[in-house]
Order: structure tokens, then C-alpha cells, then sequence
């Protein structure tokens, strides 16, 4: 299996990508509070096959957070639960929505990233992980090559 990575993305970009969504394994919204020294940020992200947590495997979308007051964390939970359901479980410095609806599409990950900035006042940066794209299929989708991270394979 190869896997592609791509980094470093704005929302205005990846709304533009005609990808495969069945070939997407994961996806990371990295959501950035000025000033960017001071490592302030939300993550999301969604794994197709489920996030670790203890021994299980958790379906859904999960958010963990850095430097964010705690008292932040259910206005945060109560705006993703709103749009995608879930059952809240915490770990460590993890919420994960477990049975969360989970996206995979360009639009809706650019309109929940622009969400993200809107509501929690952060600049998204995002990532993209695929597998098995073939050369045609990445010249298709319109995801540029200068945004490439090659995953070496095993």
C-alpha cells in the first residue's frame, strides 16, 4: 500500500480538491490562536478505522487541544456535537465523539475548518492522508504536487 500526505493546506484550497474519498484514511484540521509562538491550538481529526483509546478502536471524530483553558472545552465539544452527534469520552487531552458522523469530502472539511476559525477566533492549517492514489488520480484531483509529503513506504 502506498500512502500519500498533504500538508499544509487552507480551507479556501482543499474545497477546490476532487479526491477519492474512499481512498482517505485520515484527515487533520489543526486549528492556530495568534500569536503562533505561544502554541495555542484545537486539532481535530478522524481516522477512517477509528482512533486508539484504551484497547478499543473509537469511531468518530476526536479533538485534543494545547494550551486551551479548560473552561473553552464544552463551548469546543458543544459546536462539533451539534453538527455530528457523539457520545463524549475524555482522554488525557483527547475528546473524542465517539459514533460521531464522520466526513470525508473537501467541502465539508473546508466549511468545518472555516467553522473552527470563525467560532474559536484560530487559523486552520490542514492535512490529508491517502492510500493507493494513483498518479492520474492526484493530477485529477487538482491537489498540487507542491504540497506533497511522500510517506516512505515499508
Amino acid at each position: 500500500m502506498s500512502r500519500q500526505r498533504y500538508w499544509k493546506i487552507t480551507p479556501d484550497e482543499i474545497e477546490k480538491f476532487t479526491y477519492n474519498e474512499d481512498k482517505m484514511l485520515n484527515w487533520e484540521i489543526k486549528c492556530i490562536r495568534e500569536p503562533e509562538e505561544k502554541a495555542i491550538f484545537i486539532g481535530l481529526f478522524l481516522y477512517r478505522h477509528g482512533t486508539p483509546f484504551d484497547y478499543e478502536s473509537v469511531k468518530g471524530i476526536t479533538y485534543y487541544y494545547n494550551n486551551i483553558p479548560r473552561s473553552e472545552l464544552p463551548s469546543i465539544t458543544e459546536f462539533l456535537q451539534k453538527r455530528f452527534g457523539g457520545k463524549e469520552l475524555e482522554k488525557g487531552d483527547r475528546i473524542f465523539l465517539k459514533g460521531s458522523r464522520e466526513i470525508f469530502s473537501a467541502k465539508e472539511i473546508a466549511t468545518l475548518a472555516r467553522e473552527m476559525e470563525t467560532n474559536f477566533n484560530t487559523k486552520a492549517v490542514i492535512s490529508l492522508e491517502f492510500k493507493d492514489l494513483s498518479q492520474e488520480e492526484i493530477k485529477e484531483s487538482g491537489m498540487p504536487e507542491s504540497k506533497l509529503l511522500p510517506i516512505p513506504g515499508k
